[in-house]
């Protein structure tokens, strides 16, 4: 895939304006690697749940926080690779239909936290069609910034699968904390349900 949108820029735009959600601001999973960098440079929040050597697991711990937090809106944000290393939660998912979560795969065709092996996105798996065959209702495949404004506001009201087209290009990298115990203490301080 020679083509597609930045991806800073299409995180920046989902995760703008987090508070114009119900229920509070909007609760965000990232998957290993790139979204993790991206989330973090879009505004580290400790309303983002940063996920570090947990390759495939983005998907089911979003569905368990959407499941704990009824009235909380909920995004996994994920690259292709860990999607197809989950591939199963995409089922589990939509079996569960969770009416407070959605999920963006940014599609860049590699996998990047290993080498930029093409991925099997880059040879013809179309991972919103298997999130279509598996149940999800509402399915598409971005290719532009207008699509992606347009998705922003529909993330915080509806469940949605979505699939955006970026670039390969390497961006630097931006590390957001990465201690695994102080995230989930400040994730579980936003909600309330962990002491000061």
């Amino acid at each position: 895939m020679a083509e597609g949108l930045d991806r800073r820029a299409v995180v920046a735009e989902l995760l703008r304006d987090p508070a114009d959600c119900p229920g509070g601001e909007l609760l965000v999973v990232t998957g290993l690697g790139s979204t993790t960098y991206d989330a973090g440079a879009a505004g580290d929040r400790a309303e983002n749940f940063y996920l570090w050597g947990a390759m495939g697991g983005a998907a089911m711990i979003g569905l368990g926080i959407a499941l704990a937090q009824p009235d909380r809106r909920v995004l996994v944000l994920t690259g292709d690779g860990e999607a197809l290393m989950g591939m199963g939660a995409l089922s589990t998912l939509a079996a569960r239909a969770s009416s407070n979560l959605s999920m963006v795969v940014m599609d860049n065709g590699q996998f990047g936290e290993t080498g930029h092996q093409a991925s099997h996105t880059a040879l013809g798996t179309d991972l919103a069609a298997v999130a279509a065959a598996c149940g999800w209702t509402s399915t598409m495949t971005l290719t532009t910034m207008d699509q992606v404004a347009a998705l922003r506001p529909r993330l915080r009201r509806e469940v949605i699968f979505a699939v955006v087209k970026i670039s390969p290009a390497d961006v630097p990298r931006f590390l957001p904390p990465r201690d695994a115990a102080a995230l989930s203490v400040r994730f579980r301080q936003a909600l309330g349900i962990a002491p000061d």
